[in-house]
């Protein structure tokens, strides 16, 4: 057992972010191993124990936890995305969780030998997948949008659907089997989740009203939101339970869509809250279980549900439900694969146990065992399948990392040419029609549009992508749009071209410098100055290192006048260059520059030197 109470806050808390940073290092998915983490500690090694070490306070804290992870998913939920899904999302989100809960309930009974009531409760639990096992997921697979798009909306719109749908059972299972059935409470369930879902659009309308008339300032309005999430989660549970989840979900829906700015700039905060919590919770929850609980889990009753969950329900309800919505069978077999149950599932669960034994459903005790073996079982198949059925049925977007270049010139036409000759994924965004003409004549795929609009936000496609570089006279501009996206791209991912140079007048541009981005290739050389280059005669040049050639030859024999560009590794990984790069390169890896002509008219002359040799060898004999 861990010495305190703070040691073991501490202790989850770098154990969840560590399961993340391992899960990131090792490409693996980071719900497994922060599950395989929880058990460890928790009744595997029996150093820690949450619900027992919290005593009160554990679930109050899972409840909080999971309304702001939930919140903060729903926060992404515009409908623009819905072009063209909104057809297979309302009907996966209607029909495929009413044939889900149906069919779920029917093999709790019929495998795992749940009496009726039991089962339709936890048969509409079970429809849920969640944000915090999602979006994990989602993060590691790279998915094309439609599929992303899909699993990410149904997640976050099922989970309060799957609780709200045990509450219904169970007022039901109560109405039906009372002596004198009174139907007061089916009238305040109804009522309830009436009023949950207005109040949650009543508390996203008021703080965004409060956003964009001024009355909160700038350094409140992160906390000043959360505050708002729980009080809203907190009302709305308190009068009917399980509710606060519906409140929250519309709350999130209402801001994501009112189109405030303050939103977007305070998203990548909550984004941060909310993967914290997901790596907490996610411990917390396992290292609670009992060690008799995780042996129970591999009984036939309950592996034959999970199975029969995994193969036939979820898939079944899929495809029953998405008959004429335009999805292709590839996008069909993906979404009826994955179904990772998660945090809401186990929290949810844990209440309706004691809920119904203490209405006298003895069967109720292994709700617990089952709700975690259907969770363990799914996080682990769908973690490790995920990338590879994706891949298998081409709705990955996995490959070399791709390159986004805003800015069109002649030099980003070439180094885009360069690129795709590596076969790296490229693409040239601006929004100058003219500026793009040479990308167009070139063949380089383009974007007409500005980086920071919305309308580009929703049409372009990054996934691909996994650098961004901005390569247009503006610096100004370029520091904004690497500020921009630093947080979506990763600090080592985003650059911008030097502005070293003087400005009429003598200003310096040193202080542009100083925001968002690293300095691209070498601060010596500014957008003019690579323009000039190849106005010059200097050319992109390829160079593979060998035993024979190695980097400090090349180095050695390279030109004062040569740009380094990016560097290609053996295992095709992109890295450009920047005064920050630390990677020296390797035999088998391939520098890309941009190398004066002299350089080349060398090289051509030896080649025709060697020509002529070999020629001469040959007349002589």
């Amino acid at each position: 057992m861990v010495p305190s109470l703070l040691f073991e806050v501490m202790l989850i808390g770098l154990l969840g972010i560590g399961s993340q940073w391992v899960a990131w290092r090792y490409r693996m998915p980071a719900i497994v191993v922060m599950a395989i983490t929880g058990l460890l500690v928790g009744p595997i090694l029996g150093l820690i124990n949450p619900e027992e070490d919290f005593g009160s306070l554990y679930s109050p804290i899972i409840s909080v936890a999971v309304a702001i992870i939930l919140f903060e998913g729903s926060l992404n939920l515009s409908f623009k995305e819905l072009r063209g899904l909104g057809k297979p999302i309302f009907r996966i989100s209607t029909v495929g969780a009413f044939i889900a809960w149906i069919l779920g309930s029917l093999a709790a009974h019929y495998v795992a030998g749940l009496s009726w009531a039991v089962a339709f409760v936890i048969g509409g639990l079970f429809i849920v997948t969640g944000p915090t096992v999602i979006m994990p997921l989602l993060r590691q697979s790279k998915l094309k949008p439609r599929p992303a798009k899909i699993l990410k909306w149904e997640g976050i719109i099922v989970d309060p659907i799957g609780a709200l749908l045990a509450v219904f059972a169970f007022e039901i299972i109560t109405y039906i089997t009372a002596s004198d059935p009174d139907g007061a409470a089916l009238t305040l369930f109804f009522a309830a989740s009436i009023f949950a879902a207005v109040f949650g659009w009543a508390c996203g309308k008021g703080i965004g009203w409060m956003f964009e008339t001024g009355h909160i300032p700038e350094f409140l309005k992160s906390p000043a939101v959360i505050i708002v999430v729980i009080m809203c989660f907190t009302v709305a549970d308190e009068i009917m339970h399980e509710t606060g989840l519906l409140s929250v979900t519309a709350m999130g829906i209402t801001l994501a869509n009112m189109g405030i700015s303050s939103i977007s700039d305070m998203r990548h905060f909550k984004e941060n809250i909310s993967l914290l919590l997901i790596s907490a919770i996610f411990i917390m929850l396992t290292a609670s279980l009992q060690l008799e609980i995780l042996m129970q889990i591999f009984s036939p009753s309950i592996i034959g549900y999970v199975l029969l969950m995994m193969f036939i329900v979820r898939p079944l309800s899929i495809f029953l439900s998405t008959i004429g919505t335009g999805l292709s069978l590839n996008e069909k077999a993906l979404v009826g694969w994955i179904a990772p149950r998660g945090i809401v599932a186990l929290t949810v669960s844990g209440y309706f146990a004691n809920v119904l034994l203490e209405a006298g459903y003895e069967d109720a005790n292994i709700l617990t065992t089952l709700t975690f073996g259907l969770v363990f079982f799914t996080v682990l198949a769908h973690g490790f399948s995920i990338g590879w059925l994706a891949k298998k049925l081409n709705l990955s977007m996995e490959g070399r990392p791709g390159t986004l270049i805003v800015g069109s010139n002649p030099f980003t036409v070439e180094l885009a040419k360069s690129l795709s000759k590596a076969k790296v994924p490229v693409i040239i965004v601006d929004h100058s029609w003219e500026r793009l003409r040479k990308a167009r004549e070139g063949g380089v795929a383009f974007y007409h549009g500005n980086m920071l609009s919305e309308q580009t936000e929703y049409n372009l496609d990054t996934i691909p992508y996994e650098y961004l570089i901005t390569l247009t006279d503006d610096h100004a501009f370029n520091s904004l749009v690497c500020t921009t996206f630093m947080p979506e791209y990763g600090r080592t991912n985003v650059f911008k071209i030097s502005p070293h140079q003087q400005l009429k007048g003598g200003s310096s541009t040193e202080i542009v410098s100083k925001v968002g981005g690293r300095i691209l290739f070498d601060k010596k050389f500014s957008m003019d100055d690579l323009n000039d280059k190849l106005n010059n005669g200097f050319v992109f040049r390829q160079t593979t290192l060998t035993s024979q050639y190695n980097y400090k030859q090349y180095v050695a024999e390279r030109e004062d006048s040569t740009v380094f560009l990016y560097l290609i590794k053996r295992s095709g990984q992109i890295k450009f260059y920047s005064e920050e790069m630390r990677t020296v390169p390797v035999i088998g890896d391939t520098i890309v520059s941009l190398t004066p002509p002299s350089k080349e008219k060398a090289k051509i002359e030896a080649k025709l030197e060697n020509q002529r040799n070999t020629t001469g060898n040959g007349n002589a004999t």
